[in-house]
């Protein structure tokens, strides 16, 4: 390979048909990084302001795009009136000749004021309800279809959404059960102490994680677990045309996929909110003991009196009702997916925001409905 020659500019000012300037050695883009050549280059070239100076690049023995740009700007982009090239430089400047100025186009004006985006995230609200609601009439056809013929409904598709969303839950709500109870069996142990109501501990948590926390706690994780399942299979089975396939076949989305999947989650959930209530009570047990020293066994003989077994059946309510509500707005995002894996990931995720959001709501429903009852 050959070496590099440092490339040079120099200035002849006195020369009889008036100044000029002679360019020489290598013009590539390894020679022009060593060193502090290139900051020697450009500083020599702000200096070349007359318009009347010759150029001549003959002297240069090689050439690349980067120091033909280099000098293309050095000529504010037109090519001098007096100019010598060697072969084989015609073509570098010839090419910044028909390149011309980039013109970026012109930024769209916001047509859409704030009025008509409201406007708009309205109509697609209503959109996801008129749809959520068909949704709830083709649900409730598919159950009445099932009564009908029992024996020829899908059980198998059931049962093994029963064990996906309720058994294969086991682990993580019970983790996550005992650290909440523990957790909040502390603290609330902390501020009764200040009072001297050690014994009102098993109030506390047995009324709070039996009929609120508990079912709430496991829709959220059955939600984010769960839900997301649901409607990412959807999705694939639509990118993958299996949706459309089963229209062909004569097979019903609903009865065969949707309502499988209500079902095995409005029975799953009672069972999982039992399951997480029970990790979670066992958690604040070892947590009194530890911390105000109450015995299991008086935890165990408090509970059933400091909780009425109206709290506990509404707190099973709600694990039906929430389980419902995250399998119909899982269904529903799932079908509205469109064939592209950027929909997927998009509608999975709206999918998740959106059932804990319901799920949320209807907590707060039920708060307001039941606020009379179980005290």
């Amino acid at each position: 390979m050959p070496i590099a020659k440092e490339p040079t500019l120099t200035l002849n000012p006195g020369a009889a048909k008036g100044p000029s300037v002679a360019a020489g050695g290598t013009w590539q883009v390894h020679a022009l990084a060593q060193g502090k050549t290139m900051a020697t280059i450009t500083a020599l070239i702000k200096t070349l302001k007359a318009d009347n100076i010759k150029w001549d690049l003959t002297a240069i023995d090689s050439m690349d795009h980067i120091g033909a740009q280099l000098l293309w700007n050095a000529w504010g982009k037109t090519r001098p009136a007096d100019l010598q090239l060697a072969p084989g430089q015609e073509e570098f400047f010839n090419r910044l000749e028909t390149t011309g100025k980039l013109e970026l186009p012109r930024a769209r004006a916001q047509r859409l004021t704030w009025v008509m985006k409201l406007g708009f995230a309205m109509l697609l609200f209503f959109q996801h309800l008129a749809a959520f609601v068909r949704l709830i009439g083709q649900v409730t056809l598919d159950l009445g279809r099932f009564l009908r013929a029992p024996m020829r409904g899908p059980w198998k598709e059931i049962s093994a959404n029963i064990f996906h969303a309720g058994f294969q839950a086991l682990g993580i709500t019970a983790l996550v059960g005992f650290l909440i109870g523990v957790v909040f069996s502390y603290l609330s142990a902390q501020q009764l102490r200040n009072f001297g109501g050690d014994i009102f501990l098993v109030n506390l948590l047995g009324m709070s994680i039996i009929r609120e926390l508990g079912p709430l706690l496991a829709a959220i994780l059955v939600a984010g677990r769960s839900g997301s399942s649901i409607t990412a299979q959807l999705g694939v089975m639509r990118v993958t045309e299996e949706l459309d396939a089963m229209l062909v076949m004569g097979i019903s989305h609903g009865f065969r996929l949707i309502m499988p999947k209500v079902l095995a989650l409005a029975i799953a959930m009672p069972l999982l909110v039992i399951w997480t209530d029970t990790i979670a009570l066992l958690g604040g047990m070892v947590s009194a003991k530890v911390e105000l020293n109450l015995s299991p066994q008086y935890f165990a003989l408090k509970l059933p009196e400091a909780v009425p077994l109206a709290n506990y059946m509404i707190g099973l309510g709600k694990g039906m009702v929430f389980g419902i509500l995250i399998a119909l707005v899982s269904c529903h995002f799932g079908l509205r997916i469109k064939p592209n894996t950027e929909s997927l990931g998009r509608g999975t995720t709206t999918s998740v925001v959106t059932a804990i959001t319901a799920v949320i709501l209807a907590d707060a429903v039920f708060a307001i409905l039941f606020s009379g009852v179980g005290f």
